[in-house]
């Protein structure tokens, strides 16, 4: 693993394959370990630079303090793209990576060559919001619950809410032993989420990705999800979307084949399919 001084931490990445330069920006509770599953059918035909967020595993923080918003973590990405001294890059994230990576090509689109959002995570403002979509609140609260139980010591009893809340009940409990560890290695992060006062996705934002962009969704996933994606891909200028059969919000872990496939096709000018 490579590190790489961004103001006043230090992002550590791997940096693997060849080819040109992708990006991969993981989740909540999630690190570089995320990407496992795409990391050798993705290498062959580029380079990929696969970063953990400022507070994320390897770091071992305790949820307190600053520094643990999107905004930060799009500075940080930012600043690691123009620290690898390679020009633009092609930035793929997925759920809070994908808000980042949203944000990266919203702010500084001559860094981003193509933009791959997967099940972005976030809220959208009334702007997107379609007609008859209920509250958030009640989403927010529960991770807000999940958060609190992590701060209290209760750990995986925290993370079996937030992770079934997503996948469905029983979820947590199928979870392999090494899933399960990232979780909790990365636990304390859901903390930071509380008071981080994110940004809605608005359609102003949108129409300003210049870039071309891909949308990936999961046709399992269920709630607010697949209403941010669908909502992304209208409003985007240059955006598509291919939703992966018999997946939900971990689609590349879930179907890394045939990820991996539509991620190559769309970085090779071809359309997803």
């Amino acid at each position: 693993m490579k590190t790489l001084a961004v103001g006043d931490t230090a992002i550590p990445y791997l940096d693997i394959g060849s080819g040109d330069a992708l990006l991969c920006i993981h989740g909540s509770l999630s690190d570089f370990r995320s990407w496992s599953p795409v990391m050798g059918p993705l290498s062959r035909r580029n380079r990929l630079i696969i970063p953990s967020l400022r507070h994320f595993f390897p770091a071992h923080w305790n949820g307190e303090g600053g520094g643990f918003t999107i905004a930060q973590h799009t500075s940080d990405m930012i600043a690691l793209i123009e620290g690898l001294g390679v020009g633009a890059v092609n930035v793929m994230g997925h759920s809070r990576g994908g808000h980042i990576a949203f944000r990266i090509a919203e702010q500084r689109p001559g860094l981003v060559r193509r933009l791959i959002l997967a099940e972005p995570g976030g809220e959208l403002d009334a702007s997107l919001m379609p007609p008859g979509q209920p509250a958030t609140a009640e989403r927010v609260e529960s991770i807000h619950e999940a958060a609190r139980q992590i701060a209290a010591g209760d750990v995986d009893g925290g993370l079996q809410g937030f992770v079934d809340r997503i996948y469905g009940a029983g979820t947590w409990a199928k979870r392999p032993a090494a899933a399960k560890q990232m979780l909790r290695d990365n636990a304390t992060t859901l903390i930071g989420q509380i008071n981080e006062d994110r940004r809605p996705f608005s359609m102003g934002a949108a129409e300003r990705i210049a870039v071309p962009t891909l949308l990936i969704g999961g046709a399992l996933t269920k709630g607010l999800l697949p209403v941010v994606l669908k909502a992304l891909a209208s409003a985007i200028p240059s955006a598509r979307s291919a939703i992966i059969p018999d997946t939900s919000h971990s689609m590349f872990e879930q179907a890394p084949v045939q990820f991996s496939g539509l991620v190559q096709a769309f970085l090779g000018g071809q359309e997803a399919r």
